[in-house]
């Protein structure tokens, strides 16, 4: 449910805010208990695993949308989660957090 910018985009603002979001990331996730969530399909056409993850109650796809640091997209079938993610990166862009500071 959720896209981030990518380490191998051509322009320098887009990969420092991959590495931002890399960083975010493993700040929330590293050295955790995490459980996963799975919603319809396995993987992704690359062969990605798919899931929702959580640590301590806390879905981390969402937060990292809600700190602007991901964006929610929808994945059809998958999209359990959807209408949360859509809200919070509204939310995210309105407040002007992260990727969307300075719009």
């Amino acid at each position: 449910g959720i896209n981030t910018p990518e380490m191998s985009d051509s322009r320098p603002a887009i990969r420092a805010w991959a590495e931002k979001g890399k960083e975010k990331n493993r700040e929330l996730v590293e050295g955790k208990k995490v459980t996963l969530e799975r919603d319809v399909s396995e993987t992704d056409r690359y062969g990605r695993l798919l899931r929702y993850v959580y640590v301590e109650g806390t879905l981390v796809n969402a937060e990292l949308v809600r700190l602007g640091y991901a964006y929610a997209t929808s994945y059809p079938p998958d999209v359990k989660h959807q209408d949360l993610l859509t809200r919070l990166e509204r939310e995210a862009r309105g407040a002007g957090r992260g990727l969307w500071g300075g719009r």
